[in-house]
Formats: C-alpha cells, structure tokens, sequence
C-alpha cells in the first residue's frame, strides 16, 4: 500500500529541512570548465565515482576540449585514456557519439531542454538534469541517483523502484526551488552516514524519522 501521500508530504518537509541544515554548501563534485565538459563528466560518473571521474577528466581535457576533438576522435584512444572509467569502451563511443551530435545538430552548442539531452549517446534523464541544472541554471526536473533513490526508499518517500518513477513522485513532494539542492543533500547524506552497506544510524539527523534506522533496532 505504500505511506500515505500527506504523510511523505510531512516526511519529505522534514528531511529537506534537516539535511538544508546539515549541508548548506552541498553541490555538484565534478569539475568542468564549460557546458559541454559538465556534460562530458556527468556521462563518464555513471557507475563511477566522481573523485575518479575527476581525475579521468584532469588528462582528458588536456586532450579533448570540443565537441569537434571528440567527433573527430577515435573510440579506441578514448576508451584508452578513460580506461580506469567504469564501461570505457561503451563511454568513449558516448562521448564521441555526444560530438557528432552535438556539432551536427546544435551548432557545437549543449542543447538546452531535457527531450534535447537525452537523444544525445549515453544521456538519461538524470544526466539530463545534472546539466540542466548546473550548465543552463535551469531545474526541469529532479537528479535521481543511487543515493537519491536509496535514501528516498529507506525514508519512505517513495515506494517507486525506478529512477523515473522516483523523479516524478519527488517533483509532486519538493517545493520547486529546492529541485536542485535536494539531490546534493541526498548525495551528501548517502556519502557521509546513509551509506549502501553500513548505514550509521547512530549519527543520522533522520533517526527519528526514518523507517529503515527503526528495522535495524
């Protein structure tokens, strides 16, 4: 049956208040210059962590700054310098799949609408609004991750199993200004004490509220 709509409307209030507290600088870890290498960086973090993302893309854009480098880029020589990527050789044919299409279709310019975004190779919804979000300072929607999709069920927000059905229940639960935040309180949380495996309850500003730190007792 699921909790209750006003009940995950109160939960939801509560989490976003406590966690707005308990990371007030959260943002978006991965380091890019511009648009297109936001969106370079967000396709290569799928599975992958962003600290090696980070470092991936410290050497790739010494190699690689344009859409036009990466269309006119072999697969094999960036599957090379991605190689310790998660799935390099399916992401080095993405991201030189994202130049072709980029320079083709949009002029060498990041497309700027979510539909846009995610005809592109290897371009979901969540990287859709991943730069949505931070390259057009535009919220369409809300970034679903694992840790958003963790914390969200362990809370009881959302009893949806995808990432696109979580979206759409949260864009019902979040207040319109905090789309963007709210991914990177989860993101902060689910690093620091909701980990996958050994969540530390004990130190969680949720305890009190939270369903999964009840099962554990």
């Amino acid at each position: 049956m699921g909790t209750p709509r006003d009940t995950r409307s109160e939960q939801t209030a509560v989490v976003i208040e406590r966690l707005r507290e308990a990371y007030p600088d959260a943002t978006i870890s991965l380091s890019y210059a511009n648009r297109f290498e936001l969106l370079i960086a967000v396709v290569l973090s799928a599975q992958c962590t962003d600290a090696r993302v980070n470092q991936i893309t410290d050497t790739l854009f010494e190699e690689y700054q344009t859409p036009n480098d990466f269309a006119s880029a072999s697969e094999e020589r960036v599957a090379e310098v991605i190689g310790s990527c998660t799935y390099p050789n399916s992401k080095a044919g993405y991201l030189v799949g994202i130049g072709e299409k980029v320079l083709e279709e949009y002029d060498g310019e990041v497309p700027d609408s979510l539909d846009s975004l995610t005809e592109l190779p290897g371009v979901g919804r969540k990287t859709a609004n991943v730069v949505m979000q931070h390259g057009h300072d535009t919220a369409s929607g809300i970034a679903v991750d694992t840790h958003v999709q963790r914390l969200t069920q362990r809370l009881e927000i959302t009893d949806a199993e995808r990432p696109e059905a979580i979206e759409q229940e949260l864009l019902e639960l979040v207040p319109d200004p905090d789309w963007k935040p709210f991914t990177h309180w989860m993101i902060s949380h689910g690093r620091a004490v909701c980990t996958a495996r050994s969540p530390a309850c004990e130190d969680c500003v949720l305890e009190d509220i939270c369903p999964a730190s009840r099962l554990e007792e």
